[in-house]
């Protein structure tokens, strides 16, 4: 277990490079708190808590935020784009400009097997730093660490330049919620052998999910997958 003096000091330092002083230390500490440590030191709460506030407030920043920059992107876009932006390999890319692994208690097993570099692990963590700057200082600080932090990954997601594994993506997705039975079914394959364009659709168990076309039934599945995604990002409101 770390000593007081120790985490007050790591307080201080992530405080000078994400630029944010906290009033109550208590919503960053806990915050940066992984639930493997709070096992081996019962006094600490985990960030999972944290991290569910954190994942709205995210949310409706970001959905502000490109609602208002993309005037003629039509809903289904949004989401799309939205759905890039708030995901698991943004955030724990986002995590990694900051160097927030170096910050977070992690427990001696967590810590032996890599959990520094763990993207789920990052991404959470994010989440949870977000909603600890919403409870201290409010929207418009929570709002300043999230533009500031995910403009690049926000301009890259305008400009199409990020391409995301959506199967995996998915796959993450529906795996927390225990669920991993997915399929993917050809429905349509047009066009001469040159030129083919195909249209795959994904589900999981009885559930259809999303349709998407592509040049491969890849490039489909991909598509497909991506519209799976927004899909679940929306019922979840």
């Amino acid at each position: 277990m770390q000593s007081f003096n120790s985490i007050r000091e790591n307080i201080d330092k992530f405080e000078s490079v994400i630029g944010y002083n906290f009033n109550n230390r208590e919503y960053i500490l806990e915050a940066l708190t992984h639930s493997s440590y709070s096992n081996e030191n019962r006094k600490f709460k985990y960030n999972e808590r944290m991290e569910f506030l954190g994942d709205s407030v995210l949310g409706l920043v970001i959905s502000d935020h490109i609602f208002k920059k993309e005037k003629k992107v039509p809903e289904g876009e949004l989401t799309k784009l939205r759905a890039n932006i708030v995901c698991e390999g943004s955030l724990s890319e986002a995590a990694k400009k900051i160097d927030l692994g170096k910050y977070i208690l992690l427990g001696r097993g967590e810590e032996a097997t890599g959990g520094r570099e763990r993207k789920s692990i990052l991404a959470d963590a994010f989440e949870a730093v977000i909603a600890a700057i919403y409870l201290d200082g409010g929207i418009e600080s929570a709002s300043k660490f999230i533009l500031n932090n995910l403009s690049n990954i926000i301009k890259d997601s305008i400009d199409g330049k990020i391409f995301r594994d959506y199967k995996t993506q998915l796959q993450e997705e529906l795996q927390k919620n225990g669920t991993s039975n997915i399929w993917y079914k050809l429905l349509e394959e047009n066009g001469p052998d040159h030129n083919k364009t195909f249209k795959m659709m994904v589900g999981v168990d009885e559930k259809e999910l999303g349709i998407g076309e592509g040049k491969s039934k890849k490039e489909a599945e991909q598509v497909a997958a991506k519209a799976a995604i927004a899909y679940l990002i929306d019922n979840e409101r």
